[in-house]
Protein backbone atom coordinates (compact mmCIF):
# COMPACT_ATOMS: atom_id res chain seq x y z
CA UNK A 1 0.00 0.00 0.00
CA UNK A 2 1.39 3.41 -0.86
CA UNK A 3 0.09 6.48 0.69
CA UNK A 4 0.67 9.84 -1.47
CA UNK A 5 0.73 13.27 0.53
CA UNK A 6 -1.02 15.50 -1.81
CA UNK A 7 0.20 19.45 -0.99
CA UNK A 8 0.48 22.95 -2.34
CA UNK A 9 3.47 24.30 -2.42
CA UNK A 10 2.15 27.26 -0.40
CA UNK A 11 1.38 24.87 2.38
CA UNK A 12 4.06 21.98 2.41
CA UNK A 13 3.40 18.49 2.96
CA UNK A 14 1.40 17.52 6.06
CA UNK A 15 4.05 17.51 8.46
CA UNK A 16 1.97 15.83 12.05
CA UNK A 17 0.83 12.89 9.82
CA UNK A 18 4.27 11.35 8.94
CA UNK A 19 4.71 10.76 12.56
CA UNK A 20 1.48 8.76 12.22
CA UNK A 21 2.34 6.71 9.26
CA UNK A 22 5.68 5.83 10.91
CA UNK A 23 3.92 4.50 13.88
CA UNK A 24 1.71 2.50 11.63
CA UNK A 25 4.84 1.54 9.64
CA UNK A 26 6.20 0.00 12.87
CA UNK A 27 3.30 -1.86 13.55
CA UNK A 28 2.44 -3.39 10.18
CA UNK A 29 5.90 -3.84 8.58
CA UNK A 30 8.16 -1.54 6.67
CA UNK A 31 7.30 -3.51 3.37
CA UNK A 32 3.74 -3.16 3.40
CA UNK A 33 3.01 0.59 3.92
CA UNK A 34 5.07 3.40 1.50
CA UNK A 35 4.63 6.96 2.33
CA UNK A 36 5.37 9.82 -0.21
CA UNK A 37 4.60 13.58 -0.95
CA UNK A 38 3.36 14.77 -4.12
CA UNK A 39 3.37 18.45 -4.90
CA UNK A 40 0.09 19.15 -7.01
CA UNK A 41 1.59 22.28 -9.28
CA UNK A 42 4.07 20.26 -10.51
CA UNK A 43 2.62 17.45 -11.65
CA UNK A 44 -0.29 17.47 -14.39
CA UNK A 45 -2.11 14.14 -13.45
CA UNK A 46 -2.84 15.82 -9.69
CA UNK A 47 -4.34 19.05 -11.59
CA UNK A 48 -8.21 17.74 -9.80
CA UNK A 49 -6.47 18.51 -6.45
CA UNK A 50 -4.60 22.11 -6.87
CA UNK A 51 -6.46 25.17 -5.16
CA UNK A 52 -7.94 22.60 -2.61
CA UNK A 53 -6.98 24.47 1.38
CA UNK A 54 -7.38 20.98 3.17
CA UNK A 55 -4.51 18.18 3.03
CA UNK A 56 -5.31 15.07 0.36
CA UNK A 57 -4.06 11.59 0.83
CA UNK A 58 -4.33 9.04 -2.24
CA UNK A 59 -4.01 5.50 -1.56
CA UNK A 60 -2.52 3.27 -4.02
CA UNK A 61 -2.71 -0.57 -4.18
CA UNK A 62 -0.82 -2.11 -7.22
CA UNK A 63 -1.17 1.30 -8.97
CA UNK A 64 -4.24 1.73 -8.27
CA UNK A 65 -5.88 4.20 -6.82
CA UNK A 66 -8.21 2.70 -3.88
CA UNK A 67 -9.20 5.04 -1.90
CA UNK A 68 -8.71 9.01 -1.28
CA UNK A 69 -8.67 10.60 2.34
CA UNK A 70 -9.70 14.56 2.67
CA UNK A 71 -8.43 16.24 6.15
CA UNK A 72 -5.71 15.55 8.47
CA UNK A 73 -8.16 13.26 10.51
CA UNK A 74 -4.91 11.19 12.06
CA UNK A 75 -7.73 8.09 13.39
CA UNK A 76 -9.63 8.49 10.09
CA UNK A 77 -6.37 8.00 8.22
CA UNK A 78 -5.34 5.28 10.44
CA UNK A 79 -8.21 3.26 9.85
CA UNK A 80 -8.70 3.93 6.20
CA UNK A 81 -4.98 2.34 6.26
CA UNK A 82 -5.58 -0.81 8.10
CA UNK A 83 -8.41 -1.17 5.94
CA UNK A 84 -6.76 -1.47 2.91
CA UNK A 85 -3.80 -3.50 4.25
CA UNK A 86 -6.56 -5.74 4.70
CA UNK A 87 -7.89 -5.68 1.36
CA UNK A 88 -4.43 -5.99 0.23
CA UNK A 89 -3.83 -9.02 1.65
CA UNK A 90 -7.37 -10.54 0.77
CA UNK A 91 -6.33 -9.41 -2.80
CA UNK A 92 -9.32 -6.75 -3.42
CA UNK A 93 -7.88 -5.28 -6.52
CA UNK A 94 -9.77 -3.69 -9.16
CA UNK A 95 -12.53 -1.58 -7.52
CA UNK A 96 -13.63 1.78 -7.31
CA UNK A 97 -11.63 4.27 -4.77
CA UNK A 98 -13.64 4.80 -1.70
CA UNK A 99 -13.37 8.70 -1.06
CA UNK A 100 -13.50 9.20 2.75
CA UNK A 101 -14.06 12.71 3.98
CA UNK A 102 -12.09 14.03 7.02
CA UNK A 103 -13.03 16.70 9.60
Amino acid sequence: LAVVDVFQAWCGPCKPVVNLFQKIRNEVGSNLLHFAVAEVDSIDALEEYRGQCEPVFLFYTGGELVAVVRGADAPLLQKTILKQLAGERKGLHGREPVVVMGH
